[in-house]
Order: C-alpha cells, then structure tokens, then sequence
C-alpha cells in the first residue's frame, strides 16, 4: 500500500472547497428554528433558580441583618423565583413553536428535496 499517496490524497482533502450537504442545511435551519427559546429557557432558568437561592438565604437568615423585613423579602423574592421557574417552560414551548412556524416552510421543501434524492 502507498503510503504516501494516502497522506497526499488527505492533505488534498483538507485544502479543497468544501461542499455543504442539503442534511447539513437542514440540521443548520433546525437549530436557527431552536436556538431562541433555547437561550431563553436558558438564562431565565438560572436567573430564577438565583433569585431562589437569595431569597431562601434571606428568609433563613443566611444573609442580611435577619430581621422580620428580610425574612419577608426573601420570601417575597423567592416566590418570584418560583414563578419565574413555573414560566420557563410554557415560555420556551411558546417561543419553540413560533421558531418552528416561522421556518417550516423551507425546512419542508428542503427535506422533501432530500427524501426525493434519495
């Protein structure tokens, strides 16, 4: 077996121009139609699991002076973090069905495309 041919071909390979396959821009435009609600179920799952935690801190006294006012912002601020957490999903499956609408149509034809080359 020749060696160098082998290396030769897959250097070759590397420099060439590189042709994007309809499944990859397929894969390319579902995650465009994802990546919204992704990012928003995201960050405002950890913006509310935080502002949980502080408020739990501030209830049990963990921070801040431990007094009654405290002790109600805390449970002020974690029934916030509660309700942000509740929110989450029925947001991202909101924000994951208008994402889908908005590109279904060129993610159908493109997959029709690719189900009749087949």
């Amino acid at each position: 077996m020749n060696t160098d041919k082998a290396y030769a071909e897959r250097i070759a390979s590397e420099y060439a121009p590189k042709r994007d396959s309809k499944v990859a821009a397929l894969k390319k435009l579902d995650a465009r139609a994802r990546r919204p609600a992704e990012i928003l179920a995201y960050v405002l799952g950890i913006l509310s699991a935080l502002v949980l935690g502080v408020g739990m801190c501030l209830s049990m006294g963990v921070v801040g002076p431990g007094t009654g006012a405290a002790f109600l912002g805390g449970i002020v601020l974690g029934l916030a973090g509660l309700a942000g957490a509740g929110l989450n999903y029925p947001l991202y499956r909101r924000l994951l069905e208008r994402g889908k609408a908005k590109y279904a149509f060129e993610i159908m034809e493109l997959a029709r495309e690719i189900s009749d080359e087949a």
